[in-house]
């Protein structure tokens, strides 16, 4: 018997058998046989009701592959008839029988007759005549009376449950809880231990940690003279398991069962290696185990249980890292809505960015500035974000956009910053003019009401619900070492500014591996020497407003070097388009033109000269760098000066430049030229030797098959995968929120390309230019820096094709280690 034939409860229940625990006869049921059921071929029911004894009342539980996968509901009581119950009036009591026979009237009518439940609803069960009115109403609905055959029951229930599991609506839930759509359902019979009597009966659970926390302790609930869970159900009415100063408990009641239970617990966490919960019935003081499962379990519960399991040698630290999925850790690294709170759902969108918070609506990136300033949390609304929204989002709390992907500007730069962030929620209606936003169920929200961001599910929520705070404890530092010993790719981050490096830092990442430079320009005092730069028609005009940036972004990389504390920090040159940095409004324009002292007809021809039909395909990136070359020379410059200074009070910093948007040899040449020249000049000028290495971001197709000419000028290669998707796609990343989703759905791409790297058409690219470079250059360095480099899924692609090292948001980190870690023990373990 195993799980992949038998179901999980099953095998688990055969293994406490073995352990020689009090586990009532069971009869175990296979998939094969429950698929036979489901298609009219019943099993000999004497044979398997003989290992039961003469007149044994029996339960049938489902037992599924994995637990999580659901299926149908336990039924209990099979074999109440008239005779048992008549049987059972005299042993032990009237009104325990008829609890028994009605409720499995009750079950056995809307489980297997398929009778509308609501013809019970006028019977109560504590009635004395609850029972015959219980078997009137069946007749009445099913026309039939109710079967007296134990074997006719046993068989009825079999056949409903075996046909529900197989039922369309069950097979596309169960798939979407990530089971396969021939996923098998075993079925356990197993004798009724009833909970009901003379004595001390009852029934309930136990575990021994908080589902929540994973803190050791004794939790779960025990109810007198009951069945099945009804303990989880009664509220007030059950018992605390140990002793506790809030109520009576059945450590009070029945010390001697309590101690049994916890012992029982203890031996099925060592033996089956896994914290479980125990389903157990009491029986005039005597204890039953009727089922042990797993237990439920947020996932920083799993990081500590797994982590204690190691420690106490249950298990190994391999099995401790695979046993936490890397994308839980999100929960762990920011704050979450409670799992038990109420949810009032405004709308959804793309979960762009995890995490949760609560803020009031804020239509601007200056209003939500202002809030911050007042102390106020803002969640900031926008159509879609761009980098002049920067400081808006820095001072927001959470990010909601109407438009956009995973990869669009809000997604990447709310997970750069670990800011909760939803976006493409199309289904509710923005209106920016009116400062508004218009539910689907017609609700109206204003500037000032309160909303709960979501960024974990995509979910937008109204008002403040409860939240679990980051919880980055002892277990889950223990877990990320552990994960280092055993992954074999290193781990950057992405890191535009100080504080994001230090977040990296503080998640233990190998250093930066995508400094995006443009982001340093949007603060105030930067933006206005920027777009003097913009409007300068001179070079020496242009050199003169960079030179005002040149010591702003030298301190900036001061501070990135001495943070990293000498690990390596790829610094991308500027990529975007210039226009990014003009106002596209009226007003923004007349204040530009008082800025610059310029006529407003001037400022507005100038503006609209630079737009382009396809900016992120036009003049941006190494063509920008070229056509405009003082930009590059002055971050060449800010770059070595800061490697001099950084380099004095520690070890020697090796700074790596890269070019964005490359296309072709010749590119690299001009670039290179002028910035060997600018690397001759600062040795000369501070009389001080220093190293750095040049290497492209491959984001274009060409890139990627001209890779063998390319890279004699290059240390490295950095695979820029979210351009790189996109062009090779031929879509938009701000744009595809919108159908990828029916895309998905209807199979026309098994995953969002933007979230999980195609590694069949992208992927194919990017191997051919790590085989064509790696050809022309053994030693040249290859990572991936877009997002995809947070994907476990896209880490195994990475390692497959030889990347050195992947780099993704700072938040991202730690998933990347521990999915690195995973895939080391996989290979190692042949699985």
């Amino acid at each position: 018997m195993s799980p992949d034939t038998h179901g999980g409860r099953a095998k688990c229940l055969q293994r406490l058998v073995r352990m020689e625990m009090p586990v009532p006869t069971t009869v175990a049921l296979s998939f094969e046989a429950v698929h036979n059921i489901a298609a009219g071929d019943m099993p000999d029911l004497a044979r398997l009701i003989s290992p039961f004894e003469e007149g044994q009342i029996l339960c049938v539980r489902p037992s599924s592959q994995d637990p999580d996968w659901g299926g149908p509901g336990a039924v209990l009581n099979i074999g109440m008839n008239a005779e048992r119950h008549a049987h059972l009036s005299n042993t032990l009591g009237r009104e325990a029988a008829d609890e028994l026979y009605f409720r499995f009237i009750q079950a056995y009518s809307v489980h297997v007759a398929r009778l509308d439940p609501d013809m019970f609803d006028d019977i109560d069960p504590t009635d004395a005549n609850a029972v015959n009115e219980a078997l009137d109403a069946y007749e009445d609905e099913a026309d039939e009376a109710f079967p007296q055959d134990p074997k006719e029951q046993l068989g009825g229930v079999l056949r409903s449950m075996a046909r529900a599991w197989e039922g369309t609506s069950a097979r596309l839930l169960r798939m979407a809880k990530g089971a396969p759509a021939d996923a098998g359902l075993g079925l356990v019979v197993q004798a009724m231990v009833l909970g009901l009597g003379q004595g001390e009966c009852g029934s309930g659970v136990l575990q021994l940690v908080d589902s929540v926390s994973g803190t050791p302790m004794i939790k779960g609930r025990y109810l007198s003279q009951s069945q099945g869970r009804d303990a989880l159900e009664a509220g007030e009415k059950s018992l605390f398991l140990e002793k506790d100063d809030r109520g009576p408990s059945l450590e009070d009641q029945a010390p001697e069962a309590f101690s049994e239970l916890i012992k029982h617990a203890e031996a099925m966490r060592v033996r089956l290696r896994e914290e479980m919960q125990v389903e157990f019935t009491l029986e005039n003081g005597g204890v039953h185990i009727l089922d042990g499962v797993r237990v439920q379990r947020s996932a920083r519960a799993s990081v500590r249980i797994a982590v204690a399991l190691a420690e106490d040698g249950v298990i190994s630290r391999q099995e401790a890292l695979l046993r936490v999925e890397p994308r839980a850790l999100n929960e762990l690294l920011h704050r979450q809505v409670d799992p038990d709170a109420d949810r009032d759902v405004v709308g959804s969108g793309v979960a762009a960015s995890p995490g949760a918070a609560t803020g009031k609506i804020v239509f601007s990136a200056a209003d939500a500035q202002a809030s911050a300033a007042r102390g106020e949390a803002a969640v900031l609304v926008r159509r879609e974000t761009n980098p002049e929204d920067i400081r808006g989002m820095h001072a927001a709390v959470a990010v909601l956009t109407e438009r956009g992907g995973i990869t669009s500007h809000a997604a990447v730069i709310g997970r750069g910053m670990g800011l909760p962030c939803v976006v493409g929620a199309s289904e509710i209606r923005f209106q920016a003019r009116r400062k508004q936003l218009i539910a689907p169920d017609g609700r109206v929200f204003g500037e000032g009401d309160i909303l709960t961001i979501d960024g974990s599910n995509g979910q937008v929520l109204a008002g403040q619900p409860p939240m679990l705070e980051a919880a980055l404890d002892e277990s889950f530092q223990k877990l990320m070492s552990w994960a280092d010993e055993n992954r074999d790719i290193d781990v950057r981050a992405n890191a535009d500014t100080p504080a994001d490096a230090l977040t990296a830092r503080n998640f233990q990442a190998q250093g930066i591996g995508l400094c995006r430079t443009e982001h340093m320009f949007f603060e105030e005092d930067r933006l206005t020497a920027m777009r003097e730069m913009i409007f300068a028609d001179e070079s020496d005009d242009r050199k003169a407003a960079l030179e005002r940036l040149l010591p702003i972004q030298r301190e900036d990389f001061v501070d990135l070097f001495q943070i990293m504390q000498g690990r390596p920090v790829c610094i991308r040159l500027f990529d975007p388009p210039l226009h990014e940095f003009l106002p596209s409004d009226r007003t923004g324009l007349r204040d530009l033109a008082e800025a610059l002292n310029l006529p407003l007809s001037t400022v507005e021809r100038r503006v609209e000269a630079l737009s382009e039909y396809n900016p992120m395909l036009g003049m941006r990136g190494v063509r920008l760098g070229i056509a405009v070359p003082e930009i590059y020379d002055m971050q060449a410059r800010a770059i070595f000066e800061a490697t001099i200074e950084a380099s004095k009070d520690g070890d020697a910093v090796v700074p790596e430049i890269m070019i964005p948007l490359v296309s072709a040899k010749r590119e690299v040449e001009l670039v290179k030229t002028r910035i060997d020249a600018v690397a001759a000049a600062v040795r000369t000028e501070h009389s001080d030797a220093f190293e750095f290495k040049l290497g492209v971001m491959v984001e274009t197709p060409r890139a990627a098959l001209r890779a063998e000419e390319i890279a004699p000028n290059c240390h490295f290669f950095s695979f820029g995968t979210n351009d790189l998707t996109q062009m090779t796609y031929g879509l938009s990343r701000d744009d595809a929120g919108r159908f990828m989703s029916a895309y998905v759905q209807q199979g026309v791409y098994a995953e969002d390309p933007f979230h999980t790297l195609d590694t069949d058409g992208v992927g194919e690219l990017v191997k051919l230019g790590a085989e064509r470079g790696r050809k022309e250059r053994p030693d040249l360095v290859l990572s991936v820096c877009g997002e995809h480099g947070g994907s476990p899924e896209s880490i195994a692609f990475c390692r497959k094709v030889g990347m050195n090292y992947v780099s993704c948001s700072p938040f991202r980190v730690p998933v990347a280690r521990l999915a690195a870690a995973q895939l080391a023990i996989r290979d190692q373990i042949g699985s």
